[in-house]
């Protein structure tokens, strides 16, 4: 009897210390679960300024309107991929676009709610697939009435974070993105103005006058007070990818100056996470777009 009792302590013990070991992995991989599965709430803004119209600013490798729809898919690819990483129990997502000021064409209204999408607990397949389809046709509509419209207005992207932001772009318990399709100017006539040294636009003709060009840019824009006025306040549950940033030429400096001034601004407004990039091919771009939808950046 002994003997069986000096053979089963140390088994028992072996087991125990085995499941005590075991133990932490198993949390951390339940940790690592449910962090990548957080529910998105994606917006995209448009920029429907001039800056998209092939006569004014053509670009004979690929315009930047087809840029724009590009940008877009590679997004759109992005929340699926997300949204099918996850049980259908576990779905509480949305993406949606924007354009401030609205265009003229009343036709954009019905595109904009055919892209506002969210998907739940009911969603089937065919519901993705069906999503799928609209982000691959309905932008490149939007993108050629406005064109054709010929009714560019500009775009007041600083009225949209003062006024729109918090409203449109941010859920609770959720991750929120922002991606802005802009050159990186901001005018609009309805929303230009100055406080100090700061104003609510950015324009080339406002960086020359600024003599912003040269490599001291910086130390100028900081010794001067100079930038964006700050819009809204605490916006650290926002996240935000600025795409297609493309300054005029005969700076070699203008398109440092205006990422300068992007980010000055979203640091005013406590945006602690985001992007800036050039209007890159979008086949360069897309990994960028899909690894900071994913969070891995």
């Amino acid at each position: 009897m002994k003997k069986i009792l000096y053979f089963l302590i140390p088994a028992v013990l072996f087991i125990q210390c085995s499941k005590a070991r075991e133990q932490p992995k198993e949390i951390s991989t339940t940790t690592r679960n449910t962090s990548n599965l957080k529910n998105l709430n994606i917006s995209v803004l448009i920029d429907l300024s001039d800056r998209i119209d092939p006569e004014k600013n053509p670009n004979p490798t690929m315009e930047y309107f087809q840029r724009d729809i590009e940008y877009i898919k590679s997004v759109d690819k992005g929340f699926l991929d997300h949204i099918k990483s996850k049980r259908v129990i576990q779905l509480n997502d949305q993406m949606q676009v924007f354009f401030n000021p609205e265009p003229s064409d009343p036709k954009m209204n019905d595109l904009t709610k055919e892209l506002k999408v969210s998907f739940d607990r009911n969603t089937t397949k065919d519901n993705i697939d069906l999503i799928d389809k609209k982000y691959s046709s309905l932008p490149s509509q939007i993108y050629q009435s406005a064109i054709n419209d010929k009714q560019y207005v500009g775009s007041d992207i600083w009225e949209f974070f003062k006024n729109k932001v918090k409203d449109y772009c941010i859920k609770d318990n959720h991750r929120n993105i922002l991606v802005i399709l802009t050159d990186g100017y901001i005018y609009h006539k309805d929303s230009k103005f100055s406080e100090g040294k700061k104003t609510s636009y950015l324009t080339p003709e406002l960086v020359k006058s600024l003599k912003l060009n040269t490599s001291d840019f910086k130390t100028k824009i900081q010794d001067r007070g100079l930038g964006f006025i700050k819009a809204n306040d605490d916006l650290e549950s926002l996240e935000v990818i600025v795409l297609g940033i493309n300054p005029v030429r005969g700076n070699p400096f203008e398109g440092d100056v205006i990422k300068e001034y992007w980010e000055n601004w979203f640091k005013e407004m406590k945006i602690k996470k985001y992007q800036i990039k050039s209007a890159d091919l979008p086949s360069n771009l897309e990994p960028i777009i899909l690894k900071a939808i994913s969070g891995q950046n």
